[in-house]
């Protein structure tokens, strides 16, 4: 694995208190200069220290108090409009080991990040996937020893969440959870509701019921199983019937205690070998357009054979299109009844299963209470399986992403929704359109596909142009996503190989999307070929041991130190100028937005540079943004826009330290050798 460069651990050994200081006394918003894998090390009485400082003693103690609740910074505000401008960093706990290193690791973070976005928290299922919940308790390999050590209070993965979040909130942070719609398709959901999901009876490579009422001989099976096997704790024996029982005391006759992970465990994989034997398998969750139809696939390479001897089966769909997918390890809670006993796999959108929708709302609205979270990451929100799209008008039961939006809204207004979709074309990810559907889904936010296309080429500046178009006349915004935990992976190293400092200006400086970027790209190397599997974090979001997606050890940050250096450059400048810009969001972005919105997606561009034109809060000059994505520089002369201005004064380029230069502008301002960003002040 690779190491730490001597320059920087020298840098660091002479700065690296200097840094530290400036953190303290509030004069930066973080600890400049600081490299994760340094912050990640740092021992419990240097985080306590640099944390005591910087909040004061009083402060201090309410923040380690698991009891307490610190408000959030955006708590004064009536709804979740603010999640518009809120650039946020997505952290897959995983990587950094525990939810208090998610701590240590926010310390590097500028003030102008203000969203700390956490990939599930929850315990994990099949392979480890973060995103096929098991149960509801989070996920014991968060829990923090050393804190636990230091902190008698702090002895539970729970406490010590609540404490981080309190230290996130007194730093100016604002924290999300993923609410996923799904979960494994063995999870302690599944087995102690059978009645909220969809079940199938498969005979080896034939399903032989799908009927809509097929979880009623799940429970007469799962009776059967507890009558076998006893209660795991028999104190809480059945009064009246099972199924009446409310789920925590059933979920202790099934399993045990919820502290005994091993003993949930090995009761679980017991009653899934006895309905395996049965025949009785929870529905795999499917995404796109058809969504229903499922058959068992015959091929040899899609059967599994588990350690216990097990055959297990994938699924795909009888009539799929491009986009179809079947992800068998996770189910999706059955919101709706099934028209004609569910023979052609019809959903019947009139007929909500309205406990089902209590139940997911019910449980992720306890969630946000229990932890102070301020935005949810909707997981596969692009999910409208309507085959005529989005209703009019919309139904109070039309999203189960919007239902919970809704029902935590009730008690914390100001909770947001940023959606995980990403704006393709209609009827592709999505019966109708995406858009549409979001809008009708209350998201605020949604990620879009930037961070699926090389920076520069006509697929991201028409992408580009469109999420401007739809920020401008919607009301959900695109993010300006870089890359994601889900996108930090072998199969796209091409999107990484040039543009990295282009891409983050833009989403500091636009002003018109929120910036989304995910732990690592911070370091992250230009893989030209595949590296180890321990370098992208993606694979952190399952526990593969063997093949392809395996990873033995920890997530390791890349090496690359110059990004690093000029990224925190590029911080050191944000953090100067963020506050002098005027928040309003109707000024052009040229070239696409000549004439004030007249060009659109697909217009093509006379030149390669982007620009916009950004004036200072006290009215006392504008600043010029540009921007070059491709992978070489350019030189061209812009003119839209600057009609007004004489002057112009570089006051930040991302090639190099550029000395203090002022151009007249007459006839437009000639740019040389742009490689990726430039700020100039305009007079």
């Amino acid at each position: 694995m690779r190491q730490i460069p001597d320059e920087y651990r020298t840098y660091w050994s002479q700065h690296g208190a200097q840094r530290r200081q400036e953190f303290t006394s509030g004069e930066s918003g973080w600890i400049r200069d600081l490299a994760p894998e340094i912050a990640l090390n740092a021992s419990m009485t240097e985080l306590l220290g640099a944390l005591r400082e910087r909040l004061g003693e009083a402060r201090f103690r309410q923040c380690l108090d698991p009891e307490y609740r610190v408000e959030s910074p955006v708590a004064h505000q009536q709804d979740g409009h603010w999640l518009r401008r809120c650039h946020m960093a997505g952290v897959n706990v995983r990587t950094v080991g525990s939810f208090w290193n998610v701590l240590k690791y926010a310390l590097t973070l500028p003030g102008h990040i203000q969203g700390v976005h956490l990939l599930p928290i929850w315990e994990p299922g099949v392979v480890g996937s973060l995103y096929g919940m098991a149960s509801w308790q989070l996920n014991p390999e968060f829990f923090d020893h050393e804190a636990a050590a230091a902190f008698p209070d702090l002895r539970s993965p729970e406490a010590q969440l609540v404490v981080v979040i309190n230290f996130l909130h007194a730093l100016g942070k604002v924290v999300g959870m993923d609410v996923i719609p799904h979960t494994d398709r063995y999870s302690e959901m599944v087995l102690a509701n059978p009645d909220h999901f969809e079940w199938i009876r498969r005979k080896d490579t034939f399903i032989i019921s799908h009927r809509e009422y097929l979880h009623e001989e799940v429970q007469g099976a799962i009776t059967d199983w507890l009558r076998e096997r006893g209660p795991a704790l028999s104190a809480y024996g059945m009064v009246g019937g099972l199924w009446e029982l409310s789920e925590e005391n059933r979920l202790k006759l099934f399993f045990g205690h919820p502290d005994d992970h091993a003993g949930r465990r090995d009761r679980r994989v017991d009653l899934v070998d006895w309905l395996y034997h049965r025949g009785l398998e929870p529905a795999p969750a499917t995404m796109a357009p058809p969504y229903r139809g499922l058959e068992v696939d015959p091929s040899p390479e899609a059967m599994t054979v588990d350690d216990a001897g097990r055959v297990w089966r994938d699924y795909r769909i009888t009539e799929p299109e491009e986009m179809s997918r079947v992800f068998g390890p996770l189910t999706r809670y059955k919101l709706y009844g099934r028209k004609r006993d569910n023979a052609e796999w019809e959903i019947d959108f009139d007929q909500p299963r309205r406990w089902v929708w209590d139940y997911l709302t019910g449980h992720y609205a306890e969630q946000q209470r229990r932890y102070n979270f301020d935005f949810m990451r909707g997981d596969m929100s692009h999910v409208q399986m309507r085959p005529a799209g989005v209703p009019d008008p919309v139904p109070d039961f039309y999203d189960p992403l919007r239902a919970v939006k809704e029902r935590i809204a009730e008690r914390v207004p100001h909770f947001a929704y940023f959606a995980e979709s990403f704006l393709t074309e209609p009827d592709f990810m999505a019966y109708g359109d995406e858009v549409e559907h979001l809008k009708a889904s209350l998201a605020e936010v949604t990620l879009g596909n930037l961070q699926s296309m090389v920076p520069g080429d006509e697929e991201f500046m028409e992408a580009f142009a469109d999420y401007l178009k739809i920020q401008r006349s919607s009301t959900v915004t695109p993010a300006w996503t870089v890359i994601t935990g889900d996108k930090d992976d072998p199969r796209f190293d091409h999107f990484h190989h040039h543009g990295e400092v282009a891409r983050m200006f833009t989403g500091l400086f636009l002003g018109r999307m929120p910036l989304y970027f995910s732990l690592g790209f911070e370091q992250r190397d230009r893989h030209f070929s595949r590296v180890a599997n321990e370098y992208y974090s993606k694979l952190y979001v399952f526990q593969e041991t063997r093949g392809d997606k395996a990873v033995s050890g920890p997530f390791q940050w890349g090496n690359n130190f110059s990004l690093f250096g000029a990224l925190n450059r590029l911080h050191g400048f944000a953090a100067e100028q963020l506050p002098r810009l005027d928040e309003a969001m109707d000024f052009p972005v040229y070239p696409f937005e000549a004439g004030r919105g007249t060009a659109g997606a697909g217009s093509s561009p006379g030149g390669q540079a982007v620009w916009w034109i950004r004036p200072a809060l006290d009215g006392s000059g504008s600043f010029l943004f540009v921007v070059n994505f491709h992978p070489r520089p350019i030189s061209e002369v812009l003119e839209d826009g600057l009609a007004e201005f004489t002057s112009a004064e570089l006051l930040y380029d991302a090639d190099e330290e550029h000395p203090t230069t002022t151009n007249s502008l007459e006839g437009g301002i000639s740019i040389e050798g742009l490689r990726e960003a430039r700020c100039y002040w305009l007079k």
